[in-house]
């Protein structure tokens, strides 16, 4: 029997590579989103045309009853989940903390954090029931070190971080791995604001000289989530070129 994932946040960027990976692989993908929805669309047209079992699934992260429905629409398609990537995010300008509005610290805590804890109370007592599931939650390097001028960015991002390793304790004794993937800078919509002069910056202090893809992360995201790696759980894997060392 075909393996099932929700991946949220799959409409674009890290979430759609982490959807054509797991669909190479076999598995079935509920793929997530909330306001892309052509691209999601086109997406799981896209999967179901090559061969996988795709279903779309919408929802806002931020309120609980949304992220609850999302659940239950991938385990009503898919018939069960037995891995989870909590990938959905958004980000700030680069501001400094006192320029950061309160609209602006919630909007990016009840996506970023918020949101991850509403889609894994839905998510893990099917996963507990069954006595066994995998969790990957994205977090940031900057959720690692701290980011100058993203300090509401990296607050939730350490949220995560702090939350996947509790979580790794508590449902490691229910057969349930839980793990994070913290990637560096990416080519996705939240670097293509910067300017050729900041991209050649950010590559410089990779020890690799360059950015990530998103498929590179993907692939982390993806042995996380299998058998590959079945006896791990409650890591942080960063995926950034070696920037973070």
């Amino acid at each position: 029997m075909p393996s099932t994932v929700l991946i949220t946040g799959a409409s674009r960027g890290i979430g759609a590579a982490c959807a054509r990976r797991f669909a190479r692989d076999g598995w079935k993908v509920a793929v997530h989103y909330y306001k892309s929805e052509a691209e999601a669309l086109a997406l799981a047209e896209e999967l179901r045309a090559a061969g996988a079992e795709a279903v779309p699934v919408r929802g806002d992260l931020s309120d609980p009853a949304q992220a609850a429905r999302a659940v239950e629409m991938a385990q009503a398609a898919l018939g069960h989940l037995d891995a989870l990537v909590c990938n959905a995010g958004v980000a700030l300008p680069v501001q400094l903390l006192t320029d950061t509005t309160d609209d602006q610290w919630r909007r990016v805590m009840g996506t970023d954090l918020d949101g991850v804890f509403f889609t894994l109370r839905a998510a893990i007592p099917g996963m507990v029931s069954r006595k066994r599931g995998a969790i990957v939650t994205v977090s940031s390097m900057w959720g690692v070190t701290g980011g100058s001028c993203e300090a509401a960015y990296s607050a939730a991002k350490a949220g995560v971080i702090g939350l996947t390793k509790a979580l790794a304790k508590e449902l490691g004794p229910s057969g349930i791995r839980v793990n994070c993937v913290a990637p560096g800078a990416i080519e996705t919509d939240m670097t293509a604001f910067l300017t050729p002069e900041d991209r050649a910056a950010l590559a410089g202090e990779a020890p690799l000289g360059r950015m990530g893809t998103p498929e590179e992360v993907a692939d982390a995201i993806r042995f996380l989530a299998g058998e590959e790696a079945r006896f791990i759980t409650g890591q942080v894997l960063r995926v950034d070129g070696g920037m973070v060392i």
